[in-house]
């Protein structure tokens, strides 16, 4: 019986118009590269990447030959230019990141941009990408969420973030580094409230990992053991359903300080309600008196 499948491993000889082509790259496992992402790269005049280190050690494994033009943040307006010039001039232009889907969270919209207001061809080789694998990993609503990118460095600035996406009806994806980790996770906390949340990290390689509970519990976890090693991406759940009847906050708080202690019912009526701990434990001392 003749094999279905025929040639279809082999890399192919192709000829490509000129234009731009966004080619995602593996985000740990060498093997999530494409065949079809192979083709191009094997075909493609020039190859416009974000560290030239990481994308020659990647061409090296594939075995894949060719002279890597650098485009990164420090350099784009600069390179934007002599990329678009090249096109114009009749060559085929491939732009990759160090991993994963090239724009997400990566520089080039830019250029994107740019390509798009003159008219030139640009197309996208879709593969690996670590906000899609977190959020199918996470067991949480995926029918509509948010990718946040990385959260900011310092306490106020993160909070002042998380403040505009706290009612947001969406799944949230963040990424973060692992010595910013438990700080980030108590502004989540405090911010946010006790939702659902998936840390997922070092997706697609050997040591792949999913925590999943409430942010309590994986702050917890943190604060016991410590910061997992890797790279990582937190999956949150959306903001908590109000019921058709507008919940009558004071009114919940009342009554739960009438048989529990503030700290008690402050704990109760966050379970409940999703709101940050703050605001509920400040709302409770003025009811209390």
């Amino acid at each position: 019986m003749k094999d279905p499948f025929g040639d279809f491993a082999t890399i192919e000889h192709i000829k490509l118009k000129a234009g731009l082509y966004l080619v995602a790259t593996p985000i740990g496992n060498l093997r999530d590269m494409t065949l079809r992402a192979l083709d191009v790269l094997a075909a493609a005049d020039i190859v416009a990447c974000e560290d030239t280190r990481v994308t020659g050690k990647l061409f090296s494994l594939l075995g894949v030959r060719k002279k890597l033009l650098p485009y990164h943040d420090h350099n784009a307006d600069e390179q934007r230019p002599h990329i678009m010039r090249a096109v114009q001039s009749g060559l085929s232009v491939v732009l990759v990141s160090d991993a994963g889907m090239p724009l997400i969270s990566d520089p080039g919209y830019k250029l994107v941009r740019d390509f798009l207001d003159q008219g030139l061809y640009v197309t996208s080789l879709p593969g690996a990408n670590a906000p899609l694998m977190a959020i199918q990993l996470s067991g949480l609503p995926s029918d509509h969420f948010s990718f946040l990118g990385f959260l900011p460095n310092k306490t106020k600035a993160r909070c002042n973030v998380l403040e505009k996406w706290k009612r947001n009806e969406g799944t949230l994806v963040v990424f973060e580094s692992a010595n910013r980790l438990e700080a980030s996770c108590k502004d989540l906390l405090s911010v946010l409230g006790d939702r659902q949340m998936a840390l997922t990290r070092e997706l697609t390689k050997k040591f792949e990992e999913v925590w999943t509970g409430k942010i309590s519990d994986i702050l917890s976890r943190l604060e016991k053991d410590g910061p997992p090693k890797g790279e990582i991406v937190l999956v949150i759940d959306r903001a908590p359903q109000q019921d058709d009847e507008e919940i009558d906050l004071d009114q919940m708080i009342l009554q739960a300080l009438e048989k529990m202690t503030v700290k008690e019912a402050v704990a109760m009526v966050v379970d409940r309600t999703g709101l940050p701990k703050k605001q509920i434990y400040s709302r409770a001392l003025e009811l209390k008196g």
